[in-house]
């Protein structure tokens, strides 16, 4: 029997640091060893962890693996390989590729992907559409991570405008609907009005584009619905501080209703587009300097229950154009906790914070079984980060679109090994490919 002891770590775990070890058998955390416990099992293998920090491995509940049918930006092999690569164990694909993941049949197909080709663990949204909604009761709850909404037309043009979709969607499910919330049209008069009679725009107008109001508004739309039906509501990808003031700071057992941060509206704002131009675009944009203070201050004081990536990768040619031609979206899987950490270090949050954010507040929301904690009888999904500075590089970009808006950053922390039900799937330099991830498993 293989048991691997990880030696002297400072643990980070439910709201507290602990020096200590954790010993894993079979894939699963067998002894958490801190205040003094001691190893009543022996190990076959050991990892000498001292000067690391060891977190749960990150549950990224938003990512676009691109695959099937859009394959030339990505694919679901390398893109978990950059997840692995980024202390990400968990990640839950969303639903706008081709086919669409908008009905059960292309539900199961994308799911046999994911069981052979990622690294890490996984699941697959639902995609709801202005018609699909019969659909909804007979989803496997279990396998399901939720029920993705577009009420903003974003990549892959999933659009649900209909009031009557709407409250049939919101009163058709009791799984989470997470919502991508932005009113179309409020983004069609705003084109209209900054457009004039060129047919591409300077990026910078973007955010003036996928506005503050249209934001607002389409999330306080949701909330409403969600109130009225009863449902569970789950905002994506938050990008303004207006936004903030329709949420509750309630402690997250206690909502039906929360919000996700994206790390790119956590790292950017406006000041970053006359350097990073189109690499910056995505939906909804990147905003005012303000906007990002709102969101970075929202994540302590629990407006902001989680933290992911909404991971989009294209190709460099794809991103080309301005603020109507250039495509949105960008690869930020690889980083996410890096950039998480240099807010840590910046006096953002504190790293038991982070945990919180990015392990603990996912499993709990989705309801995810024996992950996202360090504790006896969890899978053994682990990240060990140690503070080393390094510089990002085209050669250490593991995403097959093979850029990055972070090129030539220097970080102060890396992932130093990354675990996987118990597997090293990355030792600091290489991806193990040899096996696979596990379908995540939803209780209620």
């Amino acid at each position: 029997m293989r048991r691997t002891l990880i030696h002297n770590a400072i643990i980070v775990n439910n709201g507290r640091q602990t020096q200590g070890s954790v010993l894993i058998e079979d894939g699963v955390i067998a002894q958490v060893l801190t205040n003094g416990k001691p190893l009543t099992l022996p190990y076959t293998e050991f990892i000498d962890a001292t000067g690391c920090y060891l977190l749960p491995g990150v549950i990224d509940e938003h990512v676009h693996f691109r695959d099937p049918g859009l394959t030339h930006k990505a694919d679901i092999r390398t893109e978990s390989m950059a997840a692995a690569a980024g202390g990400v164990t968990s990640i839950m694909d969303m639903p706008n590729t081709l086919p669409q993941t908008t009905t059960t049949e292309a539900w199961e197909q994308k799911m046999q992907l994911m069981a052979e080709k990622s690294v890490v663990n996984y699941s697959c949204f639902f995609g709801a559409t202005n018609s699909n909604y019969k659909e909804l009761p007979h989803l496997d709850r279990h396998r399901t991570c939720g029920v993705k909404l577009f009420m903003g037309s974003s990549t892959g043009n999933m659009l649900v405008d209909r009031l009557e979709s709407l409250e049939r969607i919101f009163g058709g499910t009791d799984q989470l609907i997470v919502a991508h919330c932005e009113d179309q049209h409020i983004i069609s008069q705003n084109t209209q009005k900054y457009r004039g009679e060129s047919t591409d725009i300077p990026v910078w107008k973007h955010r003036l584009i996928r506005s503050s109001e249209a934001c607002y508004q389409s999330s306080k739309l949701a909330i409403k619905l969600a109130k009225k039906t009863g449902a569970r509501l789950h905002i994506a990808h938050l990008s303004t501080a207006r936004e903030l003031s329709l949420l509750s700071d309630e402690p997250l057992f206690k909502k039906k209703i929360t919000a996700e941060a994206c790390v790119a509206h956590l790292m950017f704002s406006d000041q970053d587009y006359p350097s990073l131009g189109t690499l910056i675009k995505c939906n909804p944009s990147v905003k005012r300097l303000h906007d990002r203070e709102s969101l970075r201050a929202a994540l302590t004081s629990g407006k902001i229950d989680t933290i992911a990536t909404d991971h989009a990768p294209h190709t460099l040619e794809e991103k080309q154009g301005g603020a109507l031609k250039a495509t949105s979206g960008m690869p930020m899987i690889q980083f996410s906790l890096p950039c998480m950490l240099q807010l840590v270090d910046e006096g953002v949050m504190p790293i038991e914070t982070l945990v919180e954010k990015m392990c603990h507040a996912p499993a709990r929301l989705f309801g995810i079984d024996h992950r996202g904690y360090i504790e006896e009888g969890c899978w053994a999904d682990l990240v060990l980060v140690r503070p080393r500075p390094w510089v990002v590089t085209p050669e250490v970009i593991l995403s097959k679109c093979g850029w990055s808006p972070l090129m030539g950053h220097q970080f102060r922390w890396r992932v130093d090994k990354t675990f996987c039900n118990g597997h090293l799937v990355y030792d600091g330099k290489t991806v193990d490919e040899s096996r696979k991830g596990k379908a995540l498993w939803f209780n209620f």
